[in-house]
């Protein structure tokens, strides 16, 4: 399956919902494929923004080259706590928004402002301001595991393990000790 990267510059965001009622919000960025977790990449928290943090930092994302189906970005935002972080919200990129019209080569960064979203629901708390670039598509190599077939991939990843040595069964020189027998508690009512 053919992939590209993207290359999400996370530069502000303003008027951010207030979720810390004691101390100032430390605002970090967390961006991910939705529905892999193994893709998620974060942005250092902003210590002195609060409400309208400023990041200017970039993540890199592997993304199918298609865009076909229900793919999307995700960008979680949440704030440092000493208890615990605290969602402030959420925005949604589809990856038919972002890969429309991108042919196979790399792309120029596009600036975009798009609606922070209370995580789970429409309300808008803010405003977050990035730029994506588009890198070039990646085309799988052909090889030994594309030749072999749709099981091909796991039985060669399998074969290193197939010959691997048995464990040995120990024997202890004492034997276990006899069961005990535990009384039962009396309840006196006195």
């Amino acid at each position: 399956m053919a992939s590209r990267t993207v290359d999400v510059t996370l530069v502000s965001a303003r008027d951010l919902r207030d979720v810390n009622l004691v101390s100032k919000m430390e605002v970090y960025a967390i961006v991910y494929l939705a529905g892999d977790p193994i893709s998620r990449e974060r942005v250092l928290a902003d210590r002195t923004g609060g409400r309208n943090p400023t990041w200017n930092a970039t993540v890199r994302v592997t993304v199918p080259a298609s865009g076909s189906g229900s793919g999307a970005l995700r960008v979680l935002l949440r704030t440092e706590r000493p208890l615990g972080d605290r969602d402030v919200g959420e925005v949604i990129l589809p990856l038919t928004e972002i890969l429309a019209g991108a042919g196979d080569e790399p792309t120029g960064a596009t600036q975009e402002s798009y609606k922070v979203r209370k995580v789970g629901s429409s309300k808008v708390h803010g405003v977050l301001n990035l730029s994506y670039k588009l890198g070039g598509v990646i085309h799988p190599p052909t090889g030994q595991y594309q030749q072999a077939g749709p099981t091909g991939y796991l039985a060669a990843a399998a074969a290193p393990y197939a010959s691997a040595p048995q464990p040995q069964q120990l024997s202890y020189p004492y034997p276990c000790p006899p069961p005990t027998m535990v009384r039962p508690l009396r309840i006196s009512s006195r």
